[in-house]
């Protein structure tokens, strides 16, 4: 037998398992793992896994997750990023738009010249009432729930499920949710003094998003900020690096309400009730929480050295699937770096990062650096979970067209460990 190391892929092939779950298992104690000369990837000793590959072998610790696969022509994550329809999504982040993003994986093909995404006006009436009717004090998400369902009870050809219909509702569902969140002057600055610093100037990006795209209505109903072209372009890769992560719990749900035909605005609720968990999408507003709490640089280790003795986890930190970091939020916070660089609120940021990484925590994750862009951009509370939320709509719509091809309702079975039938 070679002594080589093996590859990740090479390693998950041996023991017959998933990528996800060779890194499970490492995080467990049952592998151990190094990286290649590349400084990025990961090698296994082969006689590790011949021992862990034995038949019999007791897996002490937790199980990984319960593994669910699916067929799907989208989202891989393979080489330590992922990859939208064979494409890297670090690639697609800033090079293309959202929109462009949302329609390849909808489609396989990027569209060419076309008018901005809208929902129509008897649509945007109803989805702007519903949400009116809401506390003051709700968050952004909550009001993107309310309004997906207003939009739905407007839509007549909901039910169409001809490809063509579903990647029109889902153009005009993506705009909706995004025009019909109010602006953020009309319900009171809920974080704090959200100037802009003086004497900075918004300064255009190469690909700056145009005024009327996602992006920068989106900007428009998460900060009471004018905005900065750059800050908007950000958004907008957040959104890309966003729209899909392969059979994330949120996307799950989503697949099992189209398996059974229910209709794209039905599909997309799903998952927007799934992805508001903390263990999930909400769980960058605990992390805005914690940037509020720190507030200058000089706090960060103090906060952070006192939520750890009091036994808290710290979110944002690691991600099972990218033991070597996660290469979104290291996009991600590279942009706002270059964007919004001496910023007292990015400052505060990095104090958090540095905080974390002298406690040896794992390397930030995409949530991390939601909050990060949220805090930095001085988005009202929640603005984080709002904007992933809009993201991965694309990706639910993507799963959706998927399932509506098959003709195989998805129906787990459960393992019963009840009373005894006798």
């Amino acid at each position: 037998m070679s002594g080589e190391r093996l590859t990740t892929a090479e390693a998950a092939e041996r023991l017959g398992v998933k990528p996800a779950t060779l890194y499970a298992y490492v995080s467990r104690g049952l592998l151990t793992r190094a990286r290649a000369a590349d400084g990025r990837t990961s090698t296994f000793d082969p006689a590790e896994i011949d021992r862990l590959a034995r038949p019999g072998r007791p897996r002490r610790g937790r199980r990984p997750a319960t593994d669910l696969v699916l067929p799907s022509a989208l989202t891989t994550i393979a080489q330590g990023i992922p990859w939208y329809r064979g494409l890297p999504v670090p690639d697609l982040a800033g090079s293309r738009s959202f929109e462009e993003v949302a329609t390849w994986l909808w489609t396989g093909q990027f569209p060419g010249p076309a008018p901005p995404w809208r929902a129509g006006a008897a649509a945007l009436q109803a989805g702007r009432r519903a949400q009116a009717a809401l506390p003051a004090a709700a968050l952004p998400l909550e009001r993107v729930r309310v309004i997906a369902a207003a939009l739905a009870a407007g839509d007549e050809l909901r039910l169409e499920l001809h490809p063509a219909a579903v990647t029109a509702a889902g153009r005009s569902l993506i705009a909706g949710l995004v025009d019909c969140l109010p602006r953020p002057g009309a319900l009171g600055r809920a974080r704090g003094d959200r100037q802009r610093r003086p004497g900075r100037e918004a300064r255009p990006g190469p690909t700056a998003p145009a005024a009327d795209s996602i992006a920068a209505r989106l900007w428009a109903g998460l900060s009471p900020l004018d905005p900065d072209p750059r800050l908007v372009e950000t958004v907008d890769v957040a959104l890309v690096l966003l729209a899909d992560h392969e059979l994330a719990a949120s996307t799950v749900a989503a697949r099992v309400a189209a398996s059974v035909r229910a209709d794209p605005y039905a599909v997309v609720s799903a998952g927007l009730a799934a992805v508001s968990g903390t263990l999930h999408g909400g769980a960058s507003l605990g992390i805005e929480g914690l940037l509020d709490e720190i507030d200058r640089p000089e706090r960060a280790a103090s906060v952070v050295g006192t939520r750890l003795r009091q036994g808290e986890r710290l979110r944002g930190f690691g991600h099972r699937l990218y033991p070597d970091g996660d290469p979104r939020a290291g996009v991600l916070l590279a942009r706002l770096r270059d964007t919004a660089g001496g910023s007292p609120r990015l400052a505060v940021v990095e104090a958090l990062l540095a905080a974390a990484a002298d406690r040896g925590l794992p390397e930030p994750n995409v949530d991390l650096a939601l909050a990060a862009l949220a805090h930095v951009a001085g988005m009202t509370r929640g603005a984080g979970e709002a904007v992933f939320a809009v993201a991965r709509t694309a990706g639910w719509i993507a799963h959706a067209l998927e399932e509506y091809e098959r003709d195989t309702p998805i129906r787990p079975r459960a393992r019963y460990t009840g009373p005894r039938i006798s």
